[in-house]
């Protein structure tokens, strides 16, 4: 089957037209965040579905802080994720702790900043976390399910480093698992289970991974216990090609017109790759410009279409009013905007990211400016789920927020821009923090500074950092960036300090902790790897 035939392969991705089950697997979970006061019969379901690239700015609800659509971009195709943000907490102003993949997703599981995990680029092994956010649900009677990208585990992109063995390294998800460590290319989409024996996706990997993810939810349904459902989709994350795009979705965008936003700018991406220079820029990446962005365009869409996919599926199993269903994203993409591309980076085009959570008669619907910031994100669904936030999380619980119940809040997001994506590369590090108005940001290497008002400045083309009107602002926004890196050890070095972190791509400790013995590399049984070349 050809990406011609997507349509036909996500018809027959309906309910009850999958026959596997999940094994029984040895909890690796302690029990140590368990409640018992609390009937896990009673407890809700989550899923939480979060794209990788996808910023807000591309959807069609998240349009109007631009006058309609970002850019005059054409109206965005993402119908269901526009609705479900009319039913949903919509958390407008939600970032991303450090725009890069495996930072967001290592302060995701574990509700801490990465200068605690030490995810500090991409293209590490996280450390096991006993209080990650799968080991409180495990330890609280739920079933786990973990689909997709997971991006946590391979030092490089070879077929041995994609297998995650059941183990700490799953980091509480001890239920069902279907995932590949990293893969974008998406009519060439694969998967391991429980043990290393890849399955190869026949068709479309994104509408797979949500066959595979309806299926779970269909069996864990009907188990006493509720469920926790992961899923994490590949686009809109390039390869942004028509060749990884299903046919469909193609015809909507191919050859519309998508203009420069106001802030674009000749630039070079030399912190991505040494080579792309300038004059890469003008001959290589910007004459292909418009096509990425038609392709990013159809991507976005395809994602929609497997939330409207999971949301029919919520209610012909009866189970929506019980279920927490959140959506979101790992970062967003820059496109040129501020001479700039892909993301880690502070500009909204890169830091912003949906956070849409839908819970009906339990969660308020509406947008509001609470700053939500990606280590945030475990403790305020524990809360909403009434289970324990260990103490280790340095996020703030916001459910009370999403309740439309107020509550505590911080003054602003602080963001972590370590460096480069995967190579111990310095010189494109950053501090920033972000209110609902204001980004103030820092580059290391300069010292250059940063103040934008996202309010009534969006596309962010007036630097006020010397604008006398605006001192207050920047004093107050400064001295709250330098508490927050006080109070988490964060020493603002350049990318190749923190290698001291790290042994053999593997970390072994971080700004406020060390690796316990006990999950030293040695003394974790990998057997897939001891004849690899590793």
């Amino acid at each position: 089957m050809d990406r011609r035939q997507f349509l036909e392969s996500a018809a027959a991705g309906s309910l009850g037209l999958m026959g596997s089950s999940s094994p029984s697997l040895p909890s690796w979970s302690d029990g140590r965040h368990r409640d018992s006061d609390l009937d896990p019969s009673d407890q809700p379901n989550l899923v939480y579905v979060f794209a990788d690239q996808l910023r807000p700015q591309s959807c069609g609800y998240a349009g109007d802080r631009y006058g309609g659509t970002y850019a005059e971009n054409p109206m965005p195709y993402t119908p269901n994720i526009d609705q479900l943000a009319d039913e949903s907490a919509d958390f407008r102003e939600a970032v991303s702790a450090d725009p890069i993949c495996c930072p967001h997703r290592a302060s995701l599981v574990t509700g801490k900043y990465p200068s605690s995990t030490g995810m500090v680029i991409n293209e590490l092994r996280a450390m096991p976390d006993p209080d990650a956010i799968g080991h409180v649900l495990s330890d609280n009677g739920y079933n786990t399910g973990y689909v997709g990208k997971w991006h946590m585990f391979g030092k490089h992109h070879g077929t041995e480093q994609q297998f995650i063995p059941p183990g700490p390294y799953r980091q509480g998800f001890d239920g069902y698992w279907a995932t590949n460590n990293f893969n974008h290319n998406y009519f060439d989409g694969f998967y391991f289970e429980d043990s290393f024996n890849k399955v190869d996706i026949e068709g479309y990997q994104p509408n797979r991974f949500t066959d595979l993810s309806i299926e779970y939810m269909r069996r864990a349904s009907q188990q006493e216990n509720p469920f926790a459902l992961f899923l994490s989709l590949g686009p809109p994350h390039d390869p942004f090609t028509w060749e990884n795009t299903p046919d469909f979705f193609e015809h909507m965008f191919r050859g519309r017109d998508f203009p420069d936003p106001p802030n674009y700018e000749d630039g070079h991406a030399r912190y991505w790759v040494p080579s792309w220079d300038e004059e890469w820029w003008k001959e290589n990446w910007k004459p292909n410009r418009f096509r990425q962005r038609q392709a990013y365009a159809a991507l976005t869409s395809t994602v929609d279409w497997e939330v409207g996919r999971l949301l029919h599926a919520l209610d012909q199993l009866d189970i929506a009013d019980d279920t927490i269903f959140v959506f979101s994203s790992d970062h967003g993409e820059m496109f040129g905007s501020q001479g700039r591309i892909a993301k880690k980076i502070f500009y909204e085009e890169a830091a912003r990211v949906p956070f849409l959570v839908r819970w009906p008669d339990e969660v308020e619907p509406g947008r509001n400016d609470v700053c939500l910031n990606t280590p945030d994100i475990a403790p305020t669904l524990l809360g909403l789920m009434g289970l324990p936030v260990p103490d280790s999380m340095e996020g703030l619980d916001l459910s009370g927020h999403a309740r439309g119940e107020g509550g505590p809040r911080k003054e602003a997001a602080f963001m972590q821009g370590m460096g480069h994506t995967y190579q111990w590369h310095n010189g494109d590090e950053w501090r920033a923090v972000r209110d609902d108005q204001y980004t103030y940001a820092r580059m290391l290497a300069d010292g250059s500074e940063y103040l934008f008002d996202n309010v009534n400045d969006p596309y962010q083309l007036n630097n006020l950092v010397d604008d006398p009107n605006h001192r207050g602002t920047y004093r107050r926004l400064k001295s709250y960036m330098e508490k927050r890196m006080n109070d988490l050890n964060d020493k603002f070095k350049p990318t190749t300090w923190y290698q001291r972190w790290v042994e053999d791509r593997v970390i072994m400790r971080s700004a406020t902790r060390e690796l316990e013995p006990e999950y030293h590399p040695e003394n974790i049984e990998l057997p897939h790897l001891e004849t690899a070349d590793d």
